[in-house]
């Protein structure tokens, strides 16, 4: 797939670089992906006063190239990645592949039974993985994000209301430095299928 530039320079190089013994847990594994969140956050925080000298300023725009990142990590966590550049890709789903597998096997009773039949390429664990930890990961790639950054009107409230994730690409008043507990990210751009998403980017 004909990947826009930004994915090329995903910043995911720690996830290859991991010694697959160290990952027997799920908390090991989380770390790792945040560290790589939080990397790709900075990254396009430093690089979005270029674009903003060539397009403008628009307080939503920086949240939309977090969450389009955020996306791209999810789909590389889930073994879903459409990039195919020279040996990388391969090379880190198979790291992955080990890191996931070591997890399983720490697993005990109904839930190793439940992801038993999953054990080649483990995407359900994965995909539930990743479901489990999203929140965890978008305060990661968020760290960097300025207080005046917002997102369009995805957030929900106890009510069911919805209403706007005003500073730090965050909903309810959340920031790096006084992070609340469960706030969903304010983007579902992680279960919009990649070429979709690239190919909205790319218009």
């Amino acid at each position: 797939a004909c990947a826009p530039f930004r994915r090329l320079h995903v910043c995911d190089q720690n996830l290859e670089q991991i010694e697959p013994i160290k990952i027997t847990n799920t908390h090991n594994l989380l770390v790792d992906v945040c560290m790589a969140a939080k990397f790709e956050g900075q990254s396009i925080t430093q690089d979005y006063p270029k674009y903003q000298r060539t397009y403008g300023y628009s307080p939503s725009q920086i949240c939309t190239m977090l969450a389009r990142s955020f996306a791209d990590i999810g789909d590389i966590i889930r073994g879903k990645d459409l990039f195919i550049g020279n040996n990388k890709r391969d090379k880190l789903e198979k790291q992955l592949q080990k890191y996931f597998n070591n997890i399983y096997e720490n697993l005990e009773g109904a839930a190793k039974k439940h992801y038993n039949g999953d054990k080649e390429n483990f995407y359900q664990l994965r995909e539930d993985w990743w479901y489990a930890n999203r929140h965890t990961v978008w305060k990661a790639i968020t760290c960097s994000a300025w207080g005046n950054t917002y997102f369009r009107t995805t957030c929900s409230d106890r009510n069911g209301s919805f209403s706007q994730a005003n500073k730090y690409c965050r909903c309810n008043d959340d920031k790096p430095g006084n992070d609340k507990e469960n706030i969903d990210p304010p983007t579902y751009f992680d279960y919009v299928p990649q070429y979709l998403r690239w190919f909205e980017e790319w218009a």
